[in-house]
């Protein structure tokens, strides 16, 4: 194994014990990427949140506030699915339940991400961004391939 490996090893293994600890400790649910819009009524129930509602011609947004004043976008296709969520917050959304059947990809994106700062995945199919430092932080999850027609990634934020 080289210098630049262990390194690399080294700096990514605490970073991943330190996501898995904040998600351990984040108790919200939320819409599940690539999912039914259903999703989103349960989540307010469990955020005890408020929601709000936008809709335009190419996808339908549900913003919902929980009493701590995390809020969680839920972007939502014609069609009924969930092809972008964005948050912002004091802590981090749950990401298994957020990334759903994306979340194992996330995580091996990270492993593979080397440094500090924003962390942005880019995998197949899938792009995650986080961003922030303790008590203020945001990101966003979506499927560029869902996307509906006419819909820009910088919509989901």
């Amino acid at each position: 194994m080289t210098t630049g490996t262990f390194r690399r090893r080294t700096v990514a293994l605490p970073l991943i014990a330190l996501l898995l600890l904040v998600m351990a400790l984040t108790r919200p649910a939320f819409a599940t990427l690539g999912e039914n819009v259903a999703t989103v009524q349960s989540d307010q129930a469990h955020m005890r949140a408020n929601i709000r509602m936008t809709r335009t011609t190419a996808y339908t947004t549900h913003e919902l506030q929980s009493p701590n004043g995390t809020v969680v976008r839920e972007f939502v296709s014609p069609a009924g699915t969930v092809f972008g969520v964005s948050w912002q917050g004091q802590s981090l959304p749950d990401l298994r339940q957020v990334l759903g059947k994306y979340f194992d990809q996330y995580v091996q994106g990270m492993q593979k991400r080397a440094g500090h700062g924003p962390r942005i995945i880019q995998e197949q199919g899938l792009v995650v961004q986080v961003a922030g430092h303790q008590r203020s932080l945001s990101g966003r999850a979506y499927l560029p391939e869902m996307l509906p027609t006419g819909v820009r990634a910088e919509e989901v934020r």
